[in-house]
């Protein structure tokens, strides 16, 4: 059978390799939309390798109704756990403080468990590859819910960004960058090799991985100092009354997360579809600079998705910078689409950047180093606002011991996406409202557009953008988004 597959690609490419010319070398200056093709026998090749790779997926998807969260004895709980328990080298401990978790996971969380089932499927593949690199337990990939809810664009009160919830100091020294254009922490596959760094360094230092989940959430210096007053004990539990309030829920929830992971099912709890799986999409290096908007326009790719695909980009435009490389992630359709056309595309991608380089920032390495002179009137708080970065980062860089600056001071400052052009908003597509009736969706824990958009039939995420009149994809949880059915 696989060989007559075969026979029957390797035929249909023969014909298609007659009846497809090849592309022109320069760009039509026929103003009718430009139609780009694939390569026919590349795409053959693809569908070969695609048939051959495949891995059956057994995953049932969440059904309109929901059966509800059953009711089972104690002892049930307890005896799943030690199994989880006995397949991993983490402490993976039931008792009433965990069951208190899975209760909310199960019951009162319920939509965000489906959807991060089927984010999951994206997402668990990336990590469970970094982590068996480092030689760490693959449990540790549920951590990422615990810290984002799989939200690659997660960002918290404090400033914590990305599905492992990096701040701007710790992810520097774990090789995190940023620019006017990049914040690596957005970066599913940068920020897991640095999330995986940290915690391999943690694990050095305490030798029990639920200390390294504690001194990952809260510090090591707070997981010390709770270690000093609980009397030198080095145990989670005994540690817990010590540790910061956040933190004495962090591990629990983390070992709910794993049960509730593992026994999604028996829970009634199924994914909901996931666009994409993680061997559907493929990585491109970039060789001009290009907005996304272009992208999508001779791609076959919608913004939404690229920004789903590419959360690294924070003005939804890929930079061009001598002696760095850039990356992007494209379904794999699309990857072709753009392969076999890259030189068409680059040449509109210049014409495009040239005639939108004045409401463009500044490309400004966040870490490039930068000397300010005190001005008569600046304080610390007005400098660190200025460049976006904290005030104790000054202190620290410059060696201050309070907050006292004088006028002339030279102060040392690594900015932080600092552009004098920042400010100005990228243009969007303004979709027109359609006649009909309107939904309002209020935004879950956990939520995406493009998860949003989804849900209801023939809308994109561009539209919701458009009719809320956002300025950017960040969402919180219980905004209200208007949602125009046209039923």
């Amino acid at each position: 059978m696989l060989k007559s597959f075969f026979t029957s690609v390797l035929t249909l490419t023969c014909v298609l390799t007659f009846a497809f010319t090849s592309e022109p070398d320069s760009i039509p200056k026929d103003p009718t939309p430009l139609k780009l093709e694939d390569d026919p026998v590349a795409q053959a090749l693809d569908s070969m390798w695609a048939h051959m790779s495949y891995i059956p997926e057994n995953t049932v998807f969440r059904d309109s109704v929901d059966l509800g969260n059953p009711k089972l004895h104690d002892s049930v709980y307890t005896a799943r756990m030690e199994y989880l328990n006995s397949q991993t080298p983490m402490d993976l401990t039931y008792n009433s403080i965990v069951k208190r978790y899975i209760d909310l996971y199960t019951e009162k969380r319920r939509g965000q468990v489906s959807r991060m089932l089927g984010t999951a499927q994206y997402y668990f593949p990336m990590f469970e590859a970094t982590l068996d690199k480092y030689d760490m337990p693959l449990e540790l990939k549920y951590l990422a819910i615990v810290e984002s809810a799989l939200n690659p664009r997660a960002k918290s009160r404090v400033g914590a960004k990305g599905l492992w919830q990096f701040m701007y100091s710790t992810g520097k020294i774990y090789g995190l960058q940023t620019s006017s254009y990049v914040d690596d922490r957005y970066d599913p596959i940068k920020s897991t090799e640095a999330a995986c760094k940290f915690m391999t360094s943690l694990y050095k230092i305490y030798g029990d991985w639920n200390l390294v989940l504690a001194a990952y959430n809260s510090g090591p210096g707070n997981v010390n100092k709770a270690i000093r007053r609980s009397g030198g004990k080095r145990d989670y539990w005994h540690l817990r009354p010590y540790l910061p309030r956040e933190t004495a829920g962090y591990v629990p929830a983390f070992i709910a997360v794993n049960y509730v992971m593992s026994y999604a099912r028996e829970h009634n709890l199924y994914p909901e579809p996931y666009y994409y799986a993680y061997h559907k999409v493929d990585t491109l290096e970039m060789k001009e600079m290009i907005t996304f908007e272009l992208i999508a326009e001779h791609a076959d790719v919608s913004v939404s998705e690229l920004e789903m695909l590419n959360p690294a980009y924070v003005h939804n435009v890929v930079p061009h910078v001598n002696g760095k490389k850039f990356y992007l992630v494209l379904p794999k359709e699309a990857h072709g689409l753009f392969a076999a056309n890259e030189d068409t595309i680059y040449a509109l991608a210049k014409a495009d950047v040239e005639a939108k380089k004045s409401t463009l920032p500044k490309y400004t390495d966040g870490n490039q180093r930068q000397v300010h002179r005190v001005r008569s009137g600046e304080s610390l708080g007005l400098i660190a606002n200025r460049y976006k970065v904290r005030v104790s980062d000054i202190k620290r860089w410059n060696n201050l011991r309070s907050d006292m600056i004088r006028v002339g001071q030279k102060l040392v400052i690594y900015p932080k996406n600092y552009s004098p052009q920042t400010s100005q908003a990228r243009a969007k597509k303004v979709y027109p409202i359609p006649e009909g009736s309107k939904e309002e969706y209020t935004v879950q824990r956990g939520d995406t557009l493009y998860d949003i958009a989804k849900g209801y039939s023939g809308i994109s995420a561009d539209q919701i953008i458009s009719w809320n009149k956002l300025k950017n994809t960040s969402l919180q949880p219980g905004m209200k988004l208007v949602i125009y059915t046209g039923k």
